[in-house]
Parts: structure tokens; sequence; C-alpha cells
């Protein structure tokens, strides 16, 4: 642990040097004298002084560096039957042309463009161009609902939204441009749209309002990166609120690049010229920092894969991607691995690929249970980490070392804070807990750089929703603990926690029992309210393909596994076995979904949900 404490204590004690020595390994317009600014908030505006541009860093300090004709991007579409590869050079080439076309579009620094597409070149191309302008992109999840897709349209107002003709949905062609067009008859705010044709559907083209991506390319000259001053807004990304209304994180060109390059190496122990698969969307946080942004930056060749972890065409398909692409670190969900597990438990698709690049694969999104850890470990033979961080970090809070001097993994742990983080956890009145104590999770500020720098548009709700909970820090939404060697343990949100005659019972706990039965591939627990006990948890389970057990047998079993792991006044008396649980697209179970539908409520189907028809699986197990 002396590596990692060293480096820790570094950025603890003197956090200008500690960043100021990380921004140096950029290629800055104008470098840095001063780390940050901080606000009577408490949040810190990182790099004021420094002009840089994470276009320009992405791509032509690449060039500079010699890395022109290395592969940038990977694109392998197995929903389409495609691929396709560019260097640093024509990736550069592209965005530079994109970036003369938003121009011609009227789009000018400070400007916002929605960008709507599916997992295609264009999306990172698209928001490479953005930043080169010093436009502010704002990706919304291709296939997101036209009314969700209107609310973010009015929020941020953008000048221009960048979209395609259609998604692929599994096997499904889903036009997109109809969904874009009902959004604008929805929203108040009017911009103009651009359209890259895919041949699975060709999208009408309306004159006036809409442009083709491909004959406005061929008009274009590629453009110089504008440089920017280090706190200009890079993006906005909308994660989910208490409110109806979306809460648009916001991101910096200066302190994201350096943190994503920092972490590069020290969280995914990466050197240039590696090979990174994230295995995620560019509609989620994971997309922005781990696709395109961090890799880039870094030196790497990332991969952009249109497709699912089964199903195309079976549960080998991330280890074909590892064989093909020679790839050196994974990083997907915990729910990616699971799908895998429950149609493969034994491997078999894993023995068919040449998994020799493969050093480390990396998980987060949600908690990393022991028995996923465990099985992709003894499956894979190789190191296995959770980390932990979020939307509003843009970045892990919490990892292994790895690029210091990977340390001793705890199931169920995401190692240790990162350097720039100090975190401690709190009970309701803001008293910090001794180990193994369970309260909120959170960080003192100021935040390192990379994290969020506001809510668009409204400071109020930065200051409700993450700083006024408990002064002088950042309120992360999550409950856990650290235990008496400093390893961090989320246990999941702090609305997961289930409070039975007046004991407070983490779900993740019970979760993590059910998920160490032989039998059971995904589970959730949630809390039923009860009149004499307050809340009663309740848990669902996904069987894995091959199980043979009976449902009677296996609800014994688990009910009986709980009451020696917990005890009696858990009081886990109901168990449902299910076909799936309902989920973002993200991976994330949708726990408060669940507990609508058990309470009987009327059910608020979010935007974000990955296959709705779950809902009625929940709801038929339950009649």
């Amino acid at each position: 642990m002396q590596p990692y404490k060293k480096v820790y204590s570094e950025a603890q004690q003197d956090p200008e040097g500690f960043w100021l020595e990380q921004a140096r390994r950029l290629d800055w317009f104008k470098h840095p004298k001063v780390a940050a600014h901080v606000r009577k908030n408490g949040m810190a505006d990182w790099f004021p002084d420094g002009e840089v541009n994470v276009s320009y860093l992405a791509l032509d300090a690449q060039i500079n560096a010699g890395r022109g004709e290395q592969v940038a991007l990977y694109y392998d579409s197995p929903v389409t039957q495609s691929k396709a590869s560019y260097t640093f050079n024509e990736l550069h080439h592209q965005v530079a042309c994109f970036a003369d076309v938003l121009k011609q579009q009227g789009v000018e620094q400070g400007d916002r463009v929605i960008i709507y597409l599916p997992m295609i070149p264009q999306a990172a191309i698209a928001m490479l161009a953005c930043a080169r302008i010093g436009a502010i992109h704002s990706v919304v999840f291709g296939g997101f609902a036209a009314h969700e897709l209107a609310v973010r349209i009015d929020d941020a107002a953008p000048k221009l939204i960048v979209t395609a003709s259609c998604g692929i949905e599994g096997d499904k062609v889903l036009p997109y441009k109809p969904i874009v067009d009902k959004a604008l008859a929805e929203a108040q705010h009017q911009p103009r749209t651009i359209v890259f044709q895919r041949e699975q559907c060709q999208a009408e083209i309306r004159e006036g309002r809409d442009t083709d991506w491909e004959q406005a390319l061929s008009q274009a000259k590629p453009i110089e990166a504008l440089p920017l001053p280090a706190t200009h807004p890079l993006y906005i990304l909308y994660t989910s609120g208490t409110t109806g209304k979306p809460k648009g994180v916001v991101r910096d060109h200066g302190g994201y690049a350096v943190a994503l390059n920092f972490s590069m190496n020290y969280v995914y122990g990466l050197t240039p010229g590696e090979v990174f698969f994230t295995a995620s969307d560019v509609g989620w946080v994971v997309g922005h920092s781990y696709i395109v942004y961090g890799p880039l930056i870094f030196g790497c060749s990332s991969i952009l894969y249109e497709g699912k972890p089964v199903n195309t065409p079976d549960a080998g398909a991330f280890w074909r991607i590892v064989q093909d692409y020679k790839v050196n670190a994974i990083f997907s969900a915990p729910t990616a691995f699971r799908a895998i597990k429950k149609e493969d438990p034994e491997g078999e698709h894993l023995n068919r690929y040449d998994m020799s690049s493969l050093q480390r694969i990396y998980m987060a999104g949600e908690r990393l249970d022991p028995a996923t850890y465990e099985w992709t470990t003894e499956l894979t033979d190789l190191p296995v980490y959770d980390h932990w961080w979020q939307t509003e970090s843009g970045w892990p809070m919490c990892a292994n070392p790895v690029g210091v001097s990977a340390v001793k993994v705890k199931p169920g742990s995401s190692t240790f804070p990162v350097p720039g983080y100090e975190i401690s956890v709190l009970d309701p009145l803001g008293k910090s807990l001794n180990s193994k104590e369970e309260g909120a999770i959170c960080v003192r500020l100021p935040l390192p750089p990379g994290c969020l720098t506001t809510i668009w548009g409204d400071e109020e709700r930065l200051h409700g929703s993450y700083l006024n909970a408990f002064p002088g820090y950042y309120c992360s939404g999550d409950g856990g603990h650290i235990d008496d060697d400093g390893y961090v343990f989320i246990m999941g949100r702090t609305d997961d926690v289930i409070n039975v005659a007046g004991h407070r019972l983490s779900t993740g706990e019970m979760e993590e029992i059910l998920a160490n039965h032989k039998d059971v591939a995904e589970c959730a627990v949630v809390a039923q309210p009860d009149e004499l006990k307050g809340e009663l948890p309740v848990g669902f389970v996904i069987l894995k393909n091959a199980s043979t057990i009976e449902h009677e047998q296996l609800q014994q079993e688990l009910i009986q596994s709980i009451r020696s792991e917990i005890g009696a006044i858990a009081c886990l008396k109901t168990l449902h076995i299910v076909p799936r649980l309902p989920k973002t697209r993200s991976g994330k179970i949708l726990r408060r979904l669940i507990r609508q539908v058990l309470q009987g409520d009327d059910v608020a189907v979010p935007s974000t949900i990955d296959d709705p028809t779950s809902i009625d699986a929940i709801k038929e197990t339950l009649r």
C-alpha cells in the first residue's frame, strides 16, 4: 500500500502542485500557473488561467506525438455486420471537416448542440467537432422517447440537433427522425437538424430545416481547434433527478482532460498505444469519458461497439472483441457480466477465442457483487477490479491504484479513494462514523478536476442536490462504509436502505447473499411497507439458464441464507423468481420501479428503461 499512500498523500497535502504537475503532461495553448480558484460554495474552477481544447488534445496533439497512423477508433457493429477503423490522421480529418459543417450551420463558441445518435463513429466525430469550435454538446441517448428529447431541447436550447436516420435495437430498426420531429413539435425551442443517413432506414429531409450529413461534409474544409479557457464548458450530460425536470451536469475542458489523462494509467494501468474496450454508450458518462475522450487524449486505441454482451450473436461477443482487436483492458457494467454468466455459466464461449492480450477487467455503474466478481475472476483467470464513480464526478472516485501498484482486492469493495477525493462516511447530522458503520458517502470540497462545475442553468439545484445536506461536502447519494484498512464499500443508493423495526438494513448486503447461491444469475431486494415493522424486504431473483432447482426449494434455501448471514431481524420471507428485472440501458436495476409495482402504485416508467416488458413480467409474477 505504500506507493498508493505516497501518491494519495501528495495530492492531499499539495493539491496545487500535484494537479499542476498532471496538467504539464498535456499540450496546452497556454499552460496554467494556477491550479484552482475556489468559489464561495466550496466548488473549484480548475486551471482558470490556462487555455486548451479537448479536441486538439485528442487528435492534433496525438499526431504531433507521432501517432498519426495509429488506429484511434475501431467501430464494430454485429447488429449491422459492419466494421471500420480510423487512424488519428483520418479521425482528425473527419472531425476538423465536420467542425466546419457546424460553423456553416451558424454554430459558434458557447452554442449548444444536441447529439441524438446511435453507437456509430459519427457520434464521436460530432462530439469532438463540437469541442473543436467551443460548442457545448449534449448527447441524448439514441432512442429516448420524443417527450424526453423535447424536455432536453428546451432546457439546453441548442442551435442544432445532430441525428441519424435510425438506430438498431436488437434485431429491430428504430427510426430516429420521426422521434426528433415529434420532439420538435412538442418543444418550444426550434433548432435545425443534421441527419446522417444509414442504409437500414432512410429519413425524410425537410428542406429549410434538415441538412444531410454527407452532403454537407462533402463541401467542408478542415478547420483548426479553437483555443479555449480551461473553464469553458465542454458538455452538458443529463442525469436522473428526483423531479421531472432534467438535471444537466456541466463539465469543463481543462480539468476534465487532466483528470482523464491521469486516470488512464492510474486506474486502468494503460500506456499509450494500447487498446481499451469500454462496452457502454456515448449517451452515458462512461461513453464520454472512456470511449471518446480519455483513451484518445492518452493516446490509446478505443473501440466503439454497437451491440450487446449477449445475443449479438451470443455470450461470446466481448471475448470476440478482445481477440479481434487485441484488447488490453475491458470496462463494462456488472450487469453485462451477469448477463454473460446467465447465458454461459461454464464459459464455453470464452474458450473459443484468443484472450492472451487481455490484462484486466473493470466494472462500474452499480455495485460489483462478490458472486459476479468471483465468477469472472475464476472464468478468465485475470484481475477484476470494481471502481466507483458517477455522472457527476466524470471519472473514478474510488479505484484500485493499478498504475501505481495494484493492491489486494476485497470483494464487494471499490478499494481506495483516488487522489484528489477525500471521502468520509457521515451520519444524518454530519458526524463522521467509525469504520464499518454505514452512512452517507460524502466527498470533502473542493472536488478535484474533472467533476461537475454546475447544473446547467440552475445553480440552486447544484446546492439542493449535492451541497446543502452536508455543508463543506459533496453528498454522493450513495451509502456505505470504510473498513479498518481504508477500503471503501459502496452498498447502494441511500434510498436502498430498509428500515425493519428500527434496524437499518442494506439491500446491497442482502443481494450479495442471494447472488452467492449457485442457481442465481441476478437479483434485487426492495422494501415493502409493513404495518408492524415499518418495512420488510422482498427479494426478486433470476435463475441461471441451466438451473433445474425447484422454485420452492430455492426460496427456502435463500431465505435460510439471509437468516444465517444477517439474522432473523432481516425478516426476508418473500422471494419471487422472475424471468427478467427492469433496468436502465446502462444496466442499473430500477429498484424504485420494482417498489412501485410491489406497492400497487402508479408506475412512472423512466425514459432510460431498457425493456419496458420487464415491468409486466414483475406484475405477472406478483399476481
